[in-house]
């Protein structure tokens, strides 16, 4: 199942946290980025194996011709990379991450896979949907894995970067209007969608604090667990940005939740200490109920937090855009709230890019 129908399905998250401290693994990074300065334009594309070699060319034709600078692909496809950089176009394999819904992988280790504060490991009892089987950030095997899987993508020579996707817990919290979806009350943080309280991460945490999460009665409300897993996925990150950036001499970038802190308390992630060359926040303001001038409010939070450290680049979802003035609203929305680009989801047409070209060229 690609992306496009997990976000049919399962949206995103609408909740905030406050920043703290870093427990145990997160730094930030000072370095400058790799890319330069200049304005990108991204799509998230999945390649169709039994597209031909014509249609690719036109298709990557016209995505340089708008205004595009580069695709994220969600497949490993050789040829429709080769095409794409034919015609300038930047190459960046977009890879899911802790998400690994990998039979053979779930049936040789089951115990790499999270658990739930209920005390159910994904493997046998996934959150929402059968493919949410995530991996748990602490296991040791579990890092050399996900290494192993960015490497061997990274090391490719039409491959130009590393997209990460899935980087992060489960979604804790569902927005309001999927929890009809589900027949869910989402008010609080249920235990069958908090992880991960497998034993790695229930030994390392009580190593570093002296405390066991199974014995506390909130942990929901406890700063330095929701720290942990912070780090946890943020050392992940920074593990595979080492091998990308320093190893392989390319850059990495990740897709993440719409703003610091709605990514901090829905799925943990921690992105402005993470170690990139830049960053898609997923904008899809729709998700959250909210007009299309929040887009501006959610970059300028982003933009802000970073402090230059990289670049954003925000997320549109085009299904979201009532039409393709609405659209053009939300990325001059994004712009002005500091976006160095824009990253096109849902199979962008002509229309979308023709919108996307009549505001960059101005």
């Amino acid at each position: 199942m690609n992306k496009r129908d997990f976000i049919k399905k399962i949206g995103l998250t609408t909740m905030a946290v406050s920043a703290m401290p870093s427990l145990i693994f997160a730094k930030k990074d000072n370095s400058i980025s790799s890319f330069d300065s200049k304005m990108r334009y991204w799509v998230w594309h999945n390649p169709d194996p039994n597209e031909s070699e014509e249609a690719m060319k036109k298709r990557f034709s016209m995505y340089k011709n708008y205004g595009i600078t580069g695709i994220f692909f969600e497949a490993d496809h050789e040829q429709a990379f080769r095409i794409a950089k034919s015609f300038g176009l930047e190459t960046h394999r977009w890879i899911w991450i802790m998400n690994r819904n990998d039979k053979t992988l779930m049936k040789d280790h089951p115990d790499w896979f999270t658990v739930s504060r209920k005390g159910e490991n994904c493997v046998e009892k996934p959150p929402y949907v059968d493919y949410y089987r995530w991996v748990c950030p602490n296991k040791k095997e579990v890092q050399q894995y996900l290494k192993d899987l960015v490497t061997k993508e990274a090391a490719k020579d039409y491959v130009d970067g590393i997209h990460l996707d899935y980087i992060r817990f489960c979604d804790v919290i569902l927005p309001v209007d999927l929890w009809k979806n589900y027949n869910l009350i989402q008010t609080q943080e249920l235990p069958e969608f908090d992880f991960c309280y497998c034993e790695t991460c229930r030994s390392k945490y009580k190593n570093l604090t002296g405390i066991d999460i199974k014995q506390v009665a909130y942990p929901s409300d406890s700063p330095s667990w929701l720290q942990f897993r912070f780090d946890s996925i943020t050392n992940i990150v920074n593990m595979l940005s080492n091998e990308v950036k320093n190893i392989h001499k390319k850059k990495i970038t990740a897709a993440v939740f719409p703003t610091p802190f709605i990514a901090k308390r829905n799925v943990r992630q921690d992105w402005v200490n993470w170690h990139l060359d830049g960053i898609c926040p997923m904008i899809y303001h729709s998700f959250y109920k909210e007009n299309t001038p929040w887009i501006e409010t959610a970059t300028k939070d982003g933009v802000e937090a970073l402090k230059d450290t990289f670049p954003l680049y925000a997320g549109l979802y085009l299904p979201a855009f009532k039409d393709e003035s609405d659209l053009e609203t939300g990325i001059r929305h994004a712009l002005k709230g500091g976006a160095k680009g824009i990253s096109l989801f849902s199979s962008p047409d002509e229309k979308h890019l023709k919108t996307l070209q009549k505001v960059i060229q101005k």
